[in-house]
């Protein structure tokens, strides 16, 4: 089975270093190793999100990182409304800068489509400045 990858912007994070720290504050919450995103729509197609899917950050307009789904699962919100729970690998793995449009909610992210993993240990890609990304974004070139 072909996995599938999910998109998500990364809300309120000015950088990677941002999600990371949010994510080291938030562990205790999580099972070791693993950190949750918890989202209004469950997958409709989990079984190829779960068959070594990622779900792909977008960070102040541009894809720079990607952590893999471990599981879905469900949560209750205090409005007593069921969530999904993507369930992911605490490790999280830079990518090569791809700008991308705002959009809500999360996507379905075909693996053709994703950014090459950057090197392990390179925090960056050479890539355009984050003002200079949206805006090409926004004109519909990433």
């Amino acid at each position: 089975m072909n996995h599938l990858n999910i998109i998500k912007l990364c809300v309120g994070a000015e950088s990677v270093d941002d999600l990371l720290h949010w994510q080291e504050q938030n562990a205790p919450l999580w099972g070791p190793g693993t950190a949750e995103h918890v989202t209004r729509m469950w997958p409709k197609r989990a079984n190829e999100v779960l068959a070594g899917g990622s779900l792909y950050w977008v960070v102040k307009g541009a894809v720079l990182c990607r952590q893999r789904i471990v599981g879905l699962e469900p949560r209750r919100g205090s409005d007593g409304i069921e969530r999904c729970a993507i369930v992911l690998d605490r490790e999280v793995v830079r990518t090569e800068a791809a700008a991308r449009r705002p959009f809500q909610g999360w996507r379905y992210l075909d693996p053709a489509e994703t950014p090459r993993d950057l090197p392990k240990g390179r925090v960056h890609d050479d890539a355009l400045p984050p003002a200079l990304a949206q805006a090409l974004a926004e004109i519909g070139l990433r």
